[in-house]
Parts: structure tokens; sequence; C-alpha cells
């Protein structure tokens, strides 16, 4: 140790702590980063009312570089951390995709949360596979082959103004459910003219593109309410199938909404 009144040089103290000298008198002369408070408060008043858009989604609705929006969300704290997901084996196996529309849709089943009065109820989703368009839906307390079949006439209803009428050769893909196996539904979509396929055991990733439309709908329309009944959560989801459908910009369409895609493919 030093003795009193001979305090230890810095040279002694970098060459104990094996810290170089030029590191202990560095001095950063990088001034810190410039933002755009007028961009900034632009883009806190779209993720206020859009609290889920990434910042591509809200570039877009800015009109401004992504880039930019990126870096100054990251440096205003306001990017979300997603859980890093790891490693998932993956089967070999067909995509849900479509190169065009009305050739495959796909269906699915979620639960909502309605209130203590009507508890849970079954959300049934048909999608078209190439324009991410939902084309019918039904909620009801009964996940039943009923309210399937009737989300299933509501997608013939929306795409061909009936329901006894679809293009040759579509396919309907779905799991392997009790619904969707059921004679019901599956009687139904035969006299349709829809032709079912079914993904193997345990691989929810070969219908993944309903599967990604049930989690955009609990991030960005279910978490975001505490529905108090089944007419409550009806009529919020009806609205936000409605705005997905012909006002959000979805990235998997080059920032298009789905009723542009299939005006485009018409």
């Amino acid at each position: 140790m030093a003795k009193e009144g001979h305090p230890i040089t810095i040279s002694q103290a970098c060459r104990w702590s094996g810290l170089p000298r030029r590191s202990f008198y560095y001095r950063s002369h990088r001034q810190p980063p410039k933002l755009n408070e007028v961009l900034a408060q632009r883009v806190k008043r779209v993720i206020d009312a859009l609290p889920y858009a990434g910042y591509r989604t809200v570039a877009y609705l800015l009109g401004e570089n992504k880039n930019t929006i990126q870096r100054l969300m990251k440096l205003k704290g306001w990017q979300c951390r997603k859980r890093a997901i790891g490693f998932r084996p993956r089967v070999e196996a067909k995509r849900s995709v479509a190169d065009a529309p009305n050739k495959r849709w796909s269906t699915d089943i979620a639960r909502v949360w309605c209130g203590e009065q009507d508890r849970w109820a079954a959300l049934t989703l048909v999608m078209d596979c190439h324009t991410r368009e939902v084309l019918g839906w039904s909620l009801s307390k009964r996940g039943n082959a009923k309210s399937a079949v009737a989300a299933l006439e509501d997608a013939l209803l929306t795409r061909y103004g009936t329901i006894g009428k679809a293009t040759a050769g579509l396919q309907l893909r779905s799991d392997n459910g009790l619904v969707f196996t059921s004679k019901l539904y599956t009687g139904m979509a035969d006299q349709y003219g829809l032709k079912q396929e079914f993904i193997q055991p345990h691989t929810p990733q070969q219908n993944g593109m309903v599967e990604r439309l049930i989690r955009t709908i609990k991030e960005q329309c279910l978490w975001m309410h505490n529905f108090s009944s089944l007419p409550e959560a009806r009529n919020a989801i009806g609205k936000w199938l409605e705005f997905y459908n012909n006002e959000r910009p979805h990235q998997a369409l080059k920032m298009k909404t789905p009723a542009e895609v299939n005006a485009l493919a018409a």
C-alpha cells in the first residue's frame, strides 16, 4: 500500500488493474443523438391509438422512413421486447398459403372470455389464404359444428353472395378437431363443393396463417377489452374485423389491406 502523502500514480493503478492508460484518459466526443421531437410526438399519437403497432406500421401510417422510426422508437424506449421463442422443430408439409383468391380457405376456433354472466364463448373464423381477408365468423357460447357451419356460410355469402356456390376445387384447411370432422360439418362442406384438407395431428404450424390471425385478434382486440357480455364481445369483434379487412395495413401484403389485395386480384 502507498504510504501517507505518497498516493499511487495513475501508471501504477492502470498497471495493477490491467487497464491501458489510453483507456483511462479516453473521453468520448460523440454528441448525444438528436431527436426530432415533432416527429416523436406524431409517433406517440399513433402508438397511443394503436399500442400494438410496430415500427413498420407506424412508418407506413406516417409516410416516414422505417429506419428513422425504428431508431426514434428505440431511443425513446417505445419498442416492445418480445419473449424469445427458442428452438421448435418443424415438420415438412404444405404451407397454408395460396397464389390466388378462393384457392384455399383456412378455419379455426378461439376462445373468448365474455364476462361472468356469459363466460367463455367460441370464435370461429374463416379466412382466404391469399388475401388474408376474414370472410366469415361466428361467436357463440357453444363451439359446436353448427356455429362452425354458420361461419362457413357467412364466408360463402361474403365471397359469392350465396351459400350454394363456390369456386371449383376450393380447399378448406382445418385441424382434426371434433367440430371440423363431424358429420354435419363435413356433409355441409361437401354439399357446398369444398374440398377439406386436414393438417397432421399436433402440427398447428401447418395451419399457421389462421393461427397467426387468431394471435393478432387476441393482441389487438380481445386483450384490449374486458368484455362483460357476449353481445358486447360480438360488437367489438365485428368492428375490429371490419377495420382489419378494410383499413389495417398488412405487412405480409406489402402494407396493403386484405380488401385492396382482393380488389387487385379480381
